[in-house]
């Protein structure tokens, strides 16, 4: 058996690994596209340089369609939508594309769940 000090040190060393990487949590964001037009959506991250779903691609909403977007985040991340009509990126909601822009009410702490639909009006 390992000795109750070592054990301990070795528990404070793991959960010191942890805090330094942060939990994972998943969080799912519904969105409705009622924009008569197609809506392109990506989830960014305030916190790191992190951007779902990454790469070239982007979330894909038909007007009128609703979709769960389901991420993997660290607990406590906060999380920001970006949309725009697809083909205009002049019309937008949230942060627009590329996160360029300073929203209200358009960002959500990664705590698990999901989060209320999110609406995206005319």
């Amino acid at each position: 058996m390992m000795p109750i000090a070592k054990r301990l040190v070795a528990a404070a060393v793991v959960l010191a690994g942890m805090h330094a990487t942060g939990f994972a949590s998943d969080v799912t964001f519904v969105m409705r596209n009622s924009h008569p037009n197609a809506v392109e959506v990506e989830l960014y991250s305030q916190d790191r340089e992190h951007v779902w779903p990454g790469g070239s691609e982007v979330y894909y909403l038909d007007d009128g369609e609703t979709k769960e977007m389901s991420l993997s985040c660290e607990e406590g991340e906060k999380i920001c939508y970006g949309a725009w009509v697809a083909g205009d990126q002049g019309t937008f909601w949230g942060t627009g594309p590329d996160n360029a822009q300073r929203c209200t009410d358009c960002c959500y702490t990664c705590v698990g769940g999901e989060t209320e639909e999110i609406n995206l009006v005319e």
